[in-house]
């Protein structure tokens, strides 16, 4: 088939070059020009498992107008933002208002979209994948644009690993307001998985069902995630090993489900989790549900990242060593900060503290580069150029840390519980039972 993208972004670009790969011909309109520079010069700036094997063998073309794309396309994706405000993505305190996501972006290129169906002889189709809250579509899209099909597609993937993600799903999910539409996208994905080694299953329900899936799919995964760092604090506390429990926990696959997403370290984080819990809690009080349940999962995940902060600063109490987190993305081996528990726990150590900003610092060498104050990274290894101790902490599981010689007297806090025994140096894996 011919497919079109509006919007080449994080997700878009890596989504498209994946579709590509399965044998389908690809455009696509960005705003942002850059976007064209990095199919032309096969690079893109941040780390997407996959993505640049693809891109070094592209055929996609960027178009400088919409109705190229839609008139052209089989089926057109639409890719754009719904962006929360930076207090919402999890990296600083819960605030106290809660707000929608910001439509604009993703309303403005429906509309587009809807131009262009305007000078065609059938109304082309549109698959919207961008996150809305229940009732979006039905409430902004709907009324307002006559000229498209639509059907509300959104993808289950995380940065990082989206083209993996994308061609590899549990399922495939249809909000259906269209069956011209529905049926053609239904034979596009029925394309895409024929070969999968285990069959792909397509839920096609209504758009305002397939809003709510999309939503809570992510925020039951900050629910598995709560649940297993409570864990943590409990076993780091009674001598129980956290790993253990988890592991033991998952065997009970026919009540508990899969043990996916349910392991000890640090809080949700990323583009979609933190801000869709934040989301739904203003849903829920807009609707005045009889608990507000999103809240209290953003609430504990910043109370386990604030009693992580304690630990840190109990220590440096006792040891007066300055702190040094390593790890800045929001998961391994990524660059991408949005939503990062590191960070959070960064902010809620300052806030929390009143300790001066110098005796705490962050160091992410896929953030960073190369070179940051006195860390070097070299040929996979990290070389510390200064030999003082100091308390660090894990902040992402990047296994780049599992290679550095931390300096004689150092002490590591370990919420991944991965990092080896060395000589001189005191590891703390958090939870471990020991």
């Amino acid at each position: 088939m011919k497919i079109g993208f509006l919007g080449l972004g994080k997700l878009g670009l890596p989504c498209a070059l994946a579709i590509e790969s399965k044998g389908h011909e690809v455009k696509g309109y960005e705003l942002d020009p850059k976007v064209a520079g990095y199919i032309k010069n096969r690079k893109i700036p941040y780390r997407e498992e996959g993505a640049e094997e693809l891109l070094a063998k592209t055929k996609i073309e960027v178009v400088d107008h919409v109705e190229r794309v839609v008139s052209w396309a089989d089926i057109t994706f639409i890719a754009v933002q719904t962006p929360h405000d930076e207090k919402y993505e999890g990296i600083t305190r819960l605030p106290d208002e809660r707000i929608d996501f910001d439509y604009n972006a993703l309303v403005k290129a429906i509309g587009m979209c809807d131009t262009a169906g305007k000078a065609m002889e059938e109304k082309p189709i549109v698959s919207v994948i961008s996150t809305v809250l229940p009732g979006t579509m039905d409430r902004l899209v709907f009324p307002e644009f006559k000229n498209i099909r639509i059907v509300y597609n959104p993808f289950f993937i995380a940065m990082g690993t989206t083209v993996y993600d994308f061609l590899n799903p549990e399922f495939v999910l249809l909000g259906v307001d269209d069956a011209i539409a529905a049926e053609r996208v239904t034979r596009f994905y029925e394309g895409i998985y024929k070969d999968s080694k285990t069959p792909v299953p397509l839920a096609a329900v209504s758009v305002r069902t397939a809003e709510a899936v999309k939503v809570l799919y992510n925020t039951y995964i900050t629910q598995k995630i709560v649940f297993a760092n409570a864990a943590m604090e409990l076993c780091h506390y009674t001598g129980a090993d956290v790993d253990d429990v988890i592991d033991t926990l998952s065997l009970g696959y026919r009540r508990i489900t899969s043990a996916s997403y349910m392991r000890a370290g640090m809080g949700d984080g990323g583009g979609c989790h933190p801000r869709d819990n934040i989301a739904l809690s203003a849903i829920s009080r807009k609707y005045n549900i009889s608990y507000d349940w999103w809240e209290s999962l953003m609430l504990a995940r910043e109370k386990q990242t604030e009693w992580l902060a304690e630990i840190l600063f109990s220590h440096h109490k006792l040891t007066a060593f300055p702190i040094v987190i390593l790890g800045k993305s929001f998961k391994p081996e990524t660059n991408l900060t949005v939503g990062s528990p590191s960070i959070l726990l960064y902010n809620l150590f300052l806030e929390s503290t009143n300790i001066h900003a110098k005796c705490i610092s962050m160091y992410d060498p896929h953030v960073d580069g190369s070179f940051h104050k006195d860390y070097r990274v070299s040929h996979e290894t990290m070389l510390i150029m200064d030999s003082d101790p100091k308390i660090w902490f894990i902040g992402t599981k990047h296994e780049i840390f599992k290679t550095i010689q931390f300096p004689k007297g150092s002490i590591i806090f370990d919420p991944f519980r991965y990092i080896l025994d060395q000589n001189d140096v005191t590891v703390i894996r958090i939870g471990e039972g020991k």
